[in-house]
């Protein structure tokens, strides 16, 4: 027979508690550490045991970053829903919580010149780098973007303006051509009134 499903509740027995404890918080944090270190990811974990005892992981020594970002975050979708008229008397609290964020902003910005490296630790470097690196592909990747639609605009003018001079040509041509029609027509016509015998003389001298 299978394994049964273990029922999760509370165990009451105090040692086994502690025990079970132990053991899936060293569990739980290895995983942490492992998803971090596989995927390259940002990971913080914080644990209070029954006694209120801390326990935390975070990737590198970014505990502060991570929430930090996490507020953000947070902050950010708070603000897609509608505010309640409670949270309005905390206008205060807002805005020390706006200060913060614009500090950490400008902190950012100053690490992204290449300034205040000192803090940083060389995990915190290494992705500040990566994360440039990515910027600069963004913008090589758009600059390259703007570059082929800015040529592909060029060439369909050129190919507009080209289709008008060759019907401009065609014209002109036609006309020159209506214009030596008409000159040679003419002439036909004066050499046929000077011509003896046509009657087209004649009648003008008996005239």
């Amino acid at each position: 027979m299978g394994r049964g499903r273990v029922q999760l509740k509370r165990i009451e027995n105090k040692i086994n508690r502690q025990v079970t404890f132990s053991k899936r918080r060293a569990g739980f944090l290895k995983k942490a550490h492992e998803i971090s270190v596989l995927c390259d990811a940002e990971v913080a974990v914080i644990i209070f045991s029954h006694k209120g005892k801390l326990f935390e992981y975070s990737t590198g020594s970014c505990m502060e970053k991570i929430l930090e970002r996490y507020e953000r975050y947070a902050y950010a979708e708070r603000q897609l829903i509608a505010p309640d008229p409670e949270s309005q008397r905390n206008w205060p609290l807002e805005c020390n919580n706006l200060k913060a964020k614009i500090d950490l902003l400008q902190k950012d910005q100053r690490h992204y010149l290449g300034e205040d490296l000192e803090s940083l630790s060389l995990k915190d470097i290494q992705q500040l780098e990566q994360q440039l690196d990515t910027a600069l592909k963004h913008i090589r990747s758009r600059k390259n973007q703007l570059m082929q639609e800015s040529i592909s605009e060029l060439q369909k003018k050129e190919k507009s303006i080209e289709e008008q001079n060759n019907l401009l040509v065609k014209q002109i041509k036609e006309r020159e051509k209506a214009a030596a029609q008409q000159a040679q027509w003419g002439n036909q016509i004066q050499n046929q009134r000077c011509l003896p015998g046509t009657g087209i003389g004649d009648e003008e001298e008996r005239a």
